[in-house]
């Protein structure tokens, strides 16, 4: 039979399974030979928080999926083109979630009774005329592993280990992606199991050639090559991109950096990270808490490093009182906030936006901190190293907001040299900047720079400049302990006036709206990125008039965020909470803003945003009208 060769301009695949039947690595695998191909993509891993998550059940289901294309892909998709389901448990919890005409891979040697039974399916969803309306094809993925490992020395049960390759090299034959980069991958990988490497090579070539003979497909997919500017590309993760972004910014400020973390999913792979860069001047500390996590990162700074800690949502809480006492000391520090569902231990492997109120005020007493948010995943490079900058200047914490969607996801990155980044300058003080009673030379660690208000950073041990710092409040200049009245009022207002101004060196709000004529701003905020700008680009393309902006700085806000939001009829704020920034926006500008929420532990679809935005197109084309009218 021939097979019809359709050229799609992008396409999204969902590997689904067991957590124990490799659907991460598959999907990491595809990612990195479509990455190759020359397409772009974003990606969705996806998985139960359990660490035995139930064989069998939908609790049990691990996805990954990515969306690839020949332009410019914003999301990872929502409705996949393609499901790969090595088990019923996995096409009954994604079976319908695939576009109508879609096509459904399935292991047919795990659609057996007791597997059914386990659902509650009585009858074979495959033959009831339950998935009717998609392409059903139905692969013996176990018994042809099985059969291309038979003359391997291995267990039944290991042999199995090695079906998910079968699929990958299936799904690899079916978009026409060539096998060399996993062959590699496999060689280095098990280089010191040979028998492993053999086996999961001979399946993976196994699952090619049962796709080029089998007659059960009548269609390849292939995807051109995306337009992208000259240079050398990866594929990078957001915990990925934020590590590297730390590592950036302690080079060009010529410090060390140090990380004080404690292990807390989402964000324990940027920890992993640094752990492996210890030849680029990075010390990587894994404590026994979070709070002595926070609390060595302080201790860093304080003796002339650059301190780092990184969390999710819990850890944020435990590490609240050592942020107050950097903001107290006023010394550079940042965190790393990798947003996961919540509260409590939540919704721990999902993705979500709801610790920007936290960020902003989860402190006692007046703490005002800078706060950064990624759009993406290899936006957290560039997220990460401005934090730093931000934290050196101004001598004072900045925390960097991600999520699950983004440390997890990927997407190709340009690389870029370091000459991308500008300079940081840490200025320590390296003499006294005072007299004392006597007229001798003093240093005073809280005599202020005039134009960011930031105190000197002294390193320990440098002569003539003994000083001390700590928790209780300082005498403006002078630095001994005061309590009285009007300096800590003065003291105050000073810190919180700092990170004001911290607005200098923050871009202000660009806005997309192509003809300036829209009425309606869809404004955004971390993760939302993607899907709001997918969505955005599908309406104009269409002929629909909406304006979109991003803020990236939500503490300070550019200087003309009023003046934006003020700009237009209508502006709507999607995020994955309840409200938070619109709450913020609000009380800062007093515009009424629509807000829109979701918190189902994924990220917004892109058809759901652009429903909204048509509903709010037409409500103002009505009102337009009825205006128009009552003129008349």
């Amino acid at each position: 039979m021939t097979t019809e060769i359709k050229k799609v301009n992008r396409i999204a695949v969902r590997f689904s399974g067991d957590s124990g039947d490799g659907m991460q690595l598959t999907g990491e695998r595809f990612t990195a030979d479509t990455a190759l191909h020359g397409n772009d993509l974003a990606t969705l891993p996806n998985y139960p928080s359990e660490i035995r998550a139930p064989q069998g059940t939908v609790l049990g289901v691990s996805n990954f999926q990515l969306q690839f294309g020949d332009h410019d892909i914003f999301t990872p998709g929502d409705n996949p083109d393609v499901l790969v389901a090595m088990n019923p448990a996995a096409l009954k919890a994604n079976g319908k979630e695939v576009r109508p005409g879609g096509h459904i891979i399935v292991d047919i040697d795990t659609f057996n009774p007791r597997a059914l039974e386990k659902l509650g399916w009585k009858q074979d969803p495959l033959e009831d005329g339950t998935f009717g309306d998609y392409h059903i094809h139905r692969v013996p993925l176990t018994s042809m592993t099985l059969n291309a490992l038979a003359e391997f020395d291995m267990s039944k049960k290991d042999k199995e280990r090695s079906k998910n390759m079968f699929a990958l090299g299936l799904l690899s034959w079916m978009f026409s992606h060539s096998l060399d980069g996993t062959r590699t991958f496999l060689k280095t990988k098990f280089a010191k199991k040979p028998t492993v490497m053999q086996a999961n090579l001979a399946a993976l070539e196994a699952g090619w050639t049962y796709g080029e003979n089998t007659e059960i497909f009548g269609v390849r997919y292939e995807v051109a090559k995306a337009p992208m500017a000259p240079g050398v590309y990866r594929n990078i993760t957001g915990n990925t991109a934020t590590a590297y972004g730390l590592v950036v910014a302690a080079h060009k400020a010529g410090l060390q950096l140090v990380l004080g973390s404690y292990p807390i999913t989402p964000a324990t792979d940027i920890l992993h990270t640094l752990s492996a860069l210890k030849r680029y001047n990075v010390m990587t500390l894994q404590m026994e808490d979070e709070i002595a996590g926070i609390g060595a990162a302080v201790g860093a700074s304080f003796a002339g490093k650059l301190g780092v800690t990184t969390t999710s949502g819990p850890g944020m809480c435990l590490k609240s009182e050592f942020m107050g006492l950097a903001v107290m000391t006023e010394i550079p520090l940042v965190i790393v906030d990798v947003q996961r569902g919540g509260p409590s231990t939540g919704l721990p492997t999902k993705t979500e936006q709801a610790d920007l109120l936290q960020a902003l005020y989860g402190r006692h007493g007046e703490s005002p901190l800078g706060v950064i948010a990624a759009q993406s995943p290899a936006d957290c490079l560039m997220a990460a190293y401005e934090a730093c900058a931000m934290a050196i200047k101004y001598r004072h914490p900045v925390i960097l907001l991600t999520d699950g969607y983004l440390g997890n996801g990927s997407e190709p990155l340009l690389v870029p040299t370091m000459d991308d980044f500008p300079a940081i300058a840490p200025n320590f003080a390296t003499k006294p900047n005072a007299v004392n009673a006597k007229g001798e030379p003093a240093f005073h660690p809280y005599r202020r720079d005039p134009e960011t208000l930031a105190r000197p950073w002294a390193i320990p041990g440098t002569p003539g400049l003994q000083h001390r710092l700590g928790g209780l409040e300082k005498l403006d200049g002078a630095g001994s302990i005061s309590h009285d009245p009007a300096n800590h009022d003065r003291m105050t207002r000073l810190r919180a006036e700092k990170v004001k101004r911290m607005v200098n060196d923050v871009p202000d709000l660009e806005v997309i709206d192509p003809d300036g004529d829209a009425d309606l701003l869809i404004l955004g905020w971390g993760s939302s990125y993607g899907p709001v700008t997918a969505a955005c680009r599908n309406l104009r393309q269409q002929g629909v008039k909406v304006a979109q902006a991003h803020l990236r700085w939500i503490n300070p806000l550019p200087r003309n965020t009023g003046e934006v939001l003020r700009a237009y009829k209508r502006v709507v704020v999607p995020e994955m909470n309840l409200g938070q920034l619109s709450k913020v926006l609000r009380a800062e500008f007093l515009v009424d803003i629509v807000s829109v929420t979701s918190v189902r532990g994924l990220p917004f679809a892109v058809p759901e945003i652009m429903h909204l935005i048509n509903a709010h197109v037409d409500e103002l084309n009505l009102e337009h009208e009825v205006s128009e009218e009552d003129e008349k």
